[in-house]
């Protein structure tokens, strides 16, 4: 098998070639991302594993830091809100990365046929966050699926099958117990993944700890326990970043009318959304929005977390 440099330096190549804005490609949940900027993200993003090719990343979840740079790979096993920027990132000097995102139902299958693990106690874990080294074998499998974008043709039949390697590599290897969460549905991660889900869906609404207990099928207390170690956030905390950000793309749109899209996320008070708006992105809603708009913003290249 080829070295991790030489499987490094065709993944490069093909992310160059075939890297646009919007990170999608022709195969479905493959993502493709070529950034040439260091400013800082606040992005949601969804299950997800991402493979540096070119340059570094530094993330931010609640007060957690992770980083993963070249010959690394990132996986991001819940719907998250995270802030990061590149490391280093110019003009000429761009952070190449591939994403794909991650299927329970690819998952579960290959949960059968995988070497038998002790199946873990349900306990509260490390976040819904891991970094670690890309072996030759999961480069590999990427390498190979990057070039079905130079053959459409074969992507129908052997994307599938590709990405299926992708995950036993994952499977088998050092990522095993992250990636398992993902297909099991008793899982302490799928569990507080539904609250997750009710947060995304109905973030402008009053919260409910004990609605969302019975909803991750918890105990209260079990239940906070388990959502602060996936998210490294309470459900409060998580709710008010999800609100920040749905604002922040609205005032993109709208804005002149700051009090109004406080409202629509669920601020009853202006003076409270002003103040946790510039806690969260240095600036108040106003300044904030004219230097979006001066910049461009929201960009027209998305990134990857």
């Amino acid at each position: 098998m080829r070295t991790s440099t030489g499987l490094l330096a065709e993944i490069r190549g093909l992310v160059t070639t075939h890297a646009r804005p919007d990170l999608r490609t022709p195969v479905d949940g493959l993502l493709l991302s070529r950034t040439e900027t260091s400013a800082t993200d606040h992005s949601l993003t969804e299950p997800l594993l991402v493979v540096m090719a070119q340059g570094a990343k530094r993330l931010l979840l609640g007060d957690q830091v992770f980083e993963y740079a070249a010959g690394q790979c990132l996986l991001v096993t819940a719907d998250l809100p995270v802030t990061g920027h590149f490391v280093g990132a110019g003009p000429g000097n761009p952070a190449l990365g591939v994403g794909l995102v991650l299927r329970p139902a690819v998952i579960a299958p290959l949960l059968l046929a995988a070497p038998a693990r002790p199946r873990p106690r349900i306990t509260a874990g490390p976040p819904a966050i891991t970094t670690g080294p890309a072996g030759p074998e999961l480069l590999d499998a990427v390498v190979r699926m990057l070039r079905l974008l130079d053959h459409p043709a074969d992507v129908p039949v052997l994307a599938p099958l590709i990405e299926q390697e992708i995950m036993w590599r994952l499977l088998t290897g050092p990522y095993a117990g992250a990636l398992g969460q993902i297909g099991r549905a008793d899982s302490g991660l799928a569990m507080v993944g539904r609250a997750i889900r009710w947060i995304r869906d109905h973030y402008a609404e009053p919260l409910r700890i004990a609605d969302l207990a019975r909803l991750a099928a918890m105990s209260p207390s079990a239940f906070h326990r388990h959502f602060r170690a996936v998210t490294a956030m309470s459900p409060l905390q998580f709710q008010k970043r999800i609100r920040l950000q749905e604002a922040r793309s609205l005032l993109a749109v709208r804005p002149g009318d700051i009090a109004g899209v406080g409202h629509l996320v669920g601020y009853d008070s202006p003076s409270q959304f002003t103040r946790e708006y510039r806690r969260l992105f240095g600036a108040p809603p106003g300044a904030d929005a004219a230097r979006l708009r001066v910049a461009a913003e929201p960009r027209a290249v998305r990134q990857l977390p």
